[in-house]
């Protein structure tokens, strides 16, 4: 999975172009050994997969963190918070090997042109891919300063945004939660694990 560099663009905004992880995990992830702030519940054995044709919120910010899981395992993640987002084309699948084989989950939301939509959505996530611009972007900004809500710890690497759209998004992800998530059109599938979102 891929992590995203910035580019400035005339425009004053910020295009995302994809680059592999350690160009950017020792700034996104360097303060997770310093107590950065964890996801909020005990998160399962097994990541998922996040896709949309297009997302697009208001009031963005990221910095490092750690999802635990249920035997207290620590992950890092890059956290994502985004105030209010909607969705085109929402797919989110995951795998699991059970005593009866591999099992998969599809769920699928947002299509024919009424996208889901979430409020105080927060991710925890490993990977990142698409075409993305950010309005109002503050880059390098102490993580317990991000205007957000939720904020990560002091002295950490953090950049937070008033807009941020995404095009063709792509994510690897331990959690996601949110105040509220319409999921318009839901359809959900148990698949053999040979129909991931990407």
């Amino acid at each position: 999975m891929k992590f995203p560099s910035l580019t400035e663009t005339h425009a004053g905004r910020v295009t995302l172009a994809a680059v592999p992880v350690g160009a950017v995990a020792a700034l996104l992830l360097g303060g997770v050994a310093q107590g950065a702030v964890p996801v909020s519940f005990a998160v399962s054995g097994s990541q998922f997969q996040i896709s949309a044709s297009q997302l697009e919120g208001t009031g963005f910010s990221q910095y490092a963190g750690v999802a635990t899981d249920s035997e207290g395992g620590e992950h890092t993640v890059a956290i994502a918070n985004i105030k209010s987002a909607t969705l085109d084309d929402l797919c989110q699948s995951v795998i699991t090997e059970t005593p009866l084989g591999t099992v998969g989950v599809l769920i699928k939301a947002g299509g024919g042109g009424n996208p889901a939509s979430a409020s105080d959505l927060q991710i925890g996530m490993t990977g990142l891919q698409g075409d993305a611009s950010f309005g109002n972007i503050r880059i390098g900004v102490d993580a317990s300063t991000v205007q957000t809500e939720a904020k990560g710890s002091g002295g950490d690497f953090a950049q937070d945004a008033d807009t941020v759209s995404i095009a063709n998004l792509q994510q690897t992800a331990w959690s996601t939660q949110a105040s509220v998530f319409t999921l318009t059109g839901m359809t959900l599938e148990l698949t053999d694990g040979s129909t991931p979102c990407f």
